[in-house]
């Protein structure tokens, strides 16, 4: 009989904690092995307990969950996913949760107990997902490499091309290593399609603004999709790549029928683009639970277009690239740090 995964949860609510314990309990592959209910304690507790997963609250009183990430990421590095307040306001500890190691993190919501329903398909999956991340993160996977220097055009380029990136978990923190890379004279535009729920997604654009030469902006509908600019697909809405009159590509938002977890979706991203702009279409899946992209890979392959897969070894989840890889979509499998430059060379 396999092994069930040991879940540390951390909160400073009594009935948060409860009702974590009553849906990892419910699951005969899970069981929870311990409470903690702030920072000070939840290092104390992996220390003593040894989980597999943590399911750590943000705002915490004594020792927030930041400061408690930070500290066993770099002292005894596990899978952590966090909590986060479903709010503008917790946007950017959450993308800083996510940059110092988290797996991922889970929206709390906003009215308790009957909500939790609502959560409980998420947090069963993301906590599986962790675990499935162990090995990687207990050999110090996912530590932040210095950032590579950006890529010069070595030659003239043709614009009117576009780039997909698609990407789950992990994503944030791979794609804000190697968004600084790209020169901001790169002659495409580039989609960034990261699973995310819609408050998260504003301060995601932004902070990978703030770090990158080329301009990063969450997406608008009915916007003009021009080279050498980032857009980034709103959290819940599918962003569909429409061609106008003109034969220039606009940005359409539609609301996503899929589970909050899984949208947007790369694949429609991904297909509309291939349609739109044929051959001129590179596609990027990168690391990520699930199937999502293999469609649009295949779309794109078929209208000529180039497609990389983020490899193994610098995946945080190898899932989302071992679909398409294994279903024959893939030109090019490259690591994270080589992904700049095999666009570049293809551009």
């Amino acid at each position: 009989m396999p092994r069930k995964i040991r879940v540390l949860i951390v909160d400073d609510s009594a009935l948060v904690r409860k009702l974590l314990r009553d849906v990892i309990s419910a699951d005969p592959g899970m069981e929870v092995v311990g409470v903690a209910a702030n920072g000070v304690e939840a290092i104390r507790s992996v220390i003593e307990l040894q989980p597999d997963v943590v399911t750590m609250d943000i705002n915490m009183p004594e020792m927030d969950g930041l400061s408690a990430l930070e500290y066993i990421m770099r002292k005894n590095p596990l899978p952590v996913v966090m909590l986060s307040a479903l709010a503008q306001r917790g946007a950017a500890a959450t993308l800083k949760a996510l940059e110092l190691g988290a797996v991922d993190f889970i929206a709390k919501p906003s009215h308790y107990p009957s909500a939790v329903r609502e959560v409980r398909e998420e947090v069963i999956m993301k906590i599986k997902t962790a675990y499935a991340a162990r090995n990687r993160i207990s050999r110090g996977y996912p530590r932040l490499r210095s950032r590579g220097k950006t890529i010069s055009l070595s030659k003239e380029s043709e614009g009117g091309k576009i780039v997909v990136i698609g990407a789950s978990a992990g994503g944030p923190r791979a794609l804000s290593e190697i968004m600084p890379m790209f020169p901001r004279d790169i002659p495409a535009a580039v989609l960034i399609v990261q699973h995310m729920p819609h408050v998260f997604t504003k301060s995601f654009a932004a902070r990978l603004d703030s770090i990158s030469s080329l301009p990063v902006k969450e997406a608008e509908d009915g916007e003009k999709i021009s080279s050498g600019s980032v857009l980034v697909a709103p959290g819940g809405k599918d962003l569909i790549v429409n061609p106008d009159k003109d034969g220039v590509g606009r940005v359409v938002l539609m609301d996503s029928g899929a589970r909050s977890g899984a949208t947007p979706r790369i694949d429609t991203t991904m297909i509309t683009a291939a349609e739109t702009y044929g051959p001129d279409t590179i596609g990027v899946i990168m690391t990520g639970m699930g199937s999502d992209g293999a469609k649009g890979m295949e779309k794109i392959k078929e209208a000529k277009g180039s497609t990389i897969a983020q490899d193994e070894a610098s995946c945080l989840v190898f899932g989302m690239p071992k679909v398409a890889i294994e279903r024959g979509h893939v030109d090019w499998v490259v690591s994270l740090e080589k992904i700049p430059e095999k666009i570049m060379e293809l551009l």
